[in-house]
């Protein structure tokens, strides 16, 4: 199979041919573009702007054709419905009305490496809220009669764990798959002064949890009291079954 005939759409061809059509500024801002978000999708990030540029000058059938033959099937038209999903979420990150996750629809499956880090998350997001003295000793996990701490819904969200620590304090958790970012900041600060005023018993405080945290986001957290940062570590293990 040609390099640009794979099942992802190949940017390199997809550079290639918007600059033969006249594209080359719009390509080069996709392939430029700074992209900060907490998600690790930048390469089905820029897919997408591409998707939506070539549909928008009325190339991408012929791209297809000659590049990317795979985005004819069936499963090719799902990716580039992922494609364009991926880049709906990130403008809606940008603009401070992120999206939640879709359930995905039968017939509109994301790639399995995006279902696999979104099970991830949630398998994370499990865990702790079952060993939450992991993260802090006496931590507790919220109860009510109306909604338990395990994505409590809020105004504008959910708070991925919502913990009650020894004190009989709140404690707002949020989990971060990849990189903790100054937007992961932003969003914990909004759901603890939602939780001071909603709940009260406050002030409350709150942790970010990561897979890596940035020199940024240290230096900004280190003004803000009541916030806490910490990394976690992902260990899996093959175990042989005896038959």
């Amino acid at each position: 199979m040609a390099e640009d005939q794979t099942q992802a759409l190949s940017l390199k061809a997809a550079y290639d041919f918007g600059k033969a059509h006249g594209l080359e500024r719009e390509v080069s801002e996709i392939r430029d573009m700074v992209i900060e978000w907490d998600l690790s999708y930048t390469s089905s990030l820029r897919r997408g702007y591409i998707v939506e540029l070539f549909e928008r000058k009325d190339l991408f059938e012929q791209f297809k054709r000659e590049h990317w033959t795979f985005g004819n099937t069936p499963a090719g038209e799902r990716k580039r419905s992922w494609y364009l999903r991926i880049k709906a979420r990130y403008e809606a990150f940008l603009s401070g009305n992120e999206l939640e996750p879709e359930g995905e629809r039968a017939d509109e499956q994301p790639p399995s490496d995006a279902s696999l880090e979104f099970a991830l998350e949630a398998h994370l997001r499990d865990f702790l809220a079952k060993n939450l003295d992991r993260i802090e000793q006496g931590l507790r996990l919220h109860s009510s009669p109306e909604n338990r701490g395990v994505e409590y819904p809020v105004d504008g969200g959910r708070i991925d764990i919502l913990a009650v620590d020894w004190n009989g304090k709140y404690v707002v958790i949020e989990l971060k798959l990849s990189q903790g970012r100054n937007k992961a900041l932003g969003q914990l600060l909004y759901y603890m002064g939602w939780v001071d005023q909603r709940l009260g018993n406050g002030p409350c405080r709150g942790f970010i949890i990561a897979s890596e945290i940035t020199e940024d986001l240290t230096i900004a957290v280190a003004r803000v009291p009541g916030v806490s940062l910490a990394k976690y570590k992902m260990n899996f293990a093959i175990e042989p079954v005896a038959v």
